[in-house]
């Protein structure tokens, strides 16, 4: 890293797995500018949303802070609002801010007045790499942030309930013996948590899979992948106009991908979000530039929400602002466990909430109330999630290990889900 500070630049996707991707192994689509971009640095299998839904695990991702200590765990606006630190951080180093594309804030639906200034709306993501090539052309003497958060894949919402994507058609699926095959965990696994059904089948207009059969679900993944794909053309011409920059300039560019959450892309029977199935939560997280080492894939747990802040911080020279949880992925000591959180917005289910705690190899969901609430997975023996060892006595020593873990971090963070923890927590 020379001395002078590296322009930064972080870019969003909405609601993509972090298997959706060629450089995660995936033979079902085409990323080659993700891949390129994984290709120069290092991409982290192991990072988790805050939340997996939009305002919650952006407000994470701008402040630092879990969506249920920043009082923003649904879409709805929360009082009062969170101030994101991201901006301002940066501004106040000196670094010329900039912002484009989806916001997604509650109450908060401007990035002016927070460190960054908005070089594109929301909505179009072809106009926003072309505005983010434009903004890289212009000279300026300050380093940069630049965040751009494009909207797709999040158009398979839209898709799933017979519309199209607002970034534009899709052409018709192929015969359905070309569209992608079912993931293994299709099928909901036996002892699975309730909860999730009871919301899934509350909300129809947003699940509207009860009764489709394998087919439907082929042509899904064959337009999200599609839509995945979209997203990576637009990159394509983002990280071309990056190239220029540093060819014309000499700079340095620290370069993260990220996206806000996951998608069920049919795993479990499951679309869209919320539940803290692993294609829900995960997500892909990408580091290049100088700091990183090009072409490594890395298995350290990540806490994007928590995580990212300190992460550029951290890549840039930059103190982190004081109180953080989070820490650098560059850190000495890695992180032991992930913690993520879920509230469903439903009427009629009133405390449909949930937390994941994962350490390396286990993962453990803890919902509010339902049958087979906790849930407890060998991630490295069924990393789809079938296999629910929370039932199996034989696994109870390990059980009460996540519960005491769970508890511990209730407890530390003044998490109001502690009201709901197993009753062998409670004394």
């Amino acid at each position: 890293m020379t001395d002078r500070p590296p322009d930064v630049l972080v870019v969003l996707t909405d609601q993509q797995t972090a298997d959706a991707m060629g450089a995660a192994g995936n033979p079902s689509l085409a990323t080659p500018h993700m891949d390129a971009l994984a290709a120069t640095g290092t991409r982290y299998r192991q990072a988790y949303c805050a939340q997996p839904l939009c305002a919650p695990s952006r407000a994470s991702l701008l402040t630092g802070q879990l969506p249920s200590a920043l009082g923003v765990t649904g879409n709805e606006a929360p009082d009062p609002a969170p101030e994101p630190l991201l901006g301002r951080v940066f501004a106040e180093a000196g670094y010329d801010c900039a912002y484009g594309g989806k916001w997604h804030l509650p109450e908060l639906d401007l990035p002016q007045g927070r460190g960054f200034r908005r070089i594109h709306p929301a909505g179009d993501d072809a106009g926003l790499a072309r505005a983010a090539a434009a903004f890289l052309h212009r000279p300026r003497p300050r380093p940069f942030l630049l965040v751009l958060s494009f909207l797709e894949p999040h158009g398979i919402c839209e898709w799933a309930r017979g519309q199209q994507p607002k970034t534009g058609p899709l052409p018709a699926p192929p015969p359905v013996a070309s569209c992608p095959p079912l993931p293994a965990n299709f099928p909901p696994a036996p002892y699975e948590a309730r909860l999730p059904r009871l919301a899934q089948r509350a909300w129809a207009h947003t699940h509207p899979t009860a009764e489709w059969r394998e087919d439907d679900w082929r042509r899904y993944r064959q337009a999200y992948y599609a839509l995945v794909e979209r997203v990576d053309a637009h990159l394509g011409t983002v990280l071309a106009g990056l190239r220029e920059h540093r060819r014309r300039t000499g700079r340095e560019t620290v370069v993260v991908f990220t996206s806000d959450h996951g998608d069920g892309a049919g795993a479990h029977g499951w679309n869209q979000k919320w539940a803290l199935f692993e294609e829900s939560v995960r997500v892909p997280f990408l580091v290049s530039g100088p700091g990183s080492t090009p072409g490594t894939v890395s298995d350290r747990l990540v806490s994007t929400g928590p995580d990212l802040l300190p992460t550029l911080c951290d890549l840039a020279g930059i103190p982190a602002p004081p109180g953080l949880r989070g820490r650098s992925v560059r850190a000495p000591e890695p992180r032991g466990t992930v913690v993520a959180e879920t509230r469903w917005e439903l009427p009629g289910l009133d405390n449909a909430l949930g937390r994941m705690i994962r350490d390396e190899r286990h993962k453990y969901v803890c919902y509010a109330w339902g049958d087979h609430r906790e849930q407890l997975f060998d991630l490295a023996a069924d990393p789809g999630e079938m296999v629910n060892l929370a039932v199996d006595a034989r696994h109870s020593v390990l059980l009460d290990r996540f519960r005491a873990l769970l508890a511990e971090h209730c407890a530390r963070s003044g998490d109001p889900f502690a009201r709901f923890l197993p009753a062998t927590q409670k004394s």
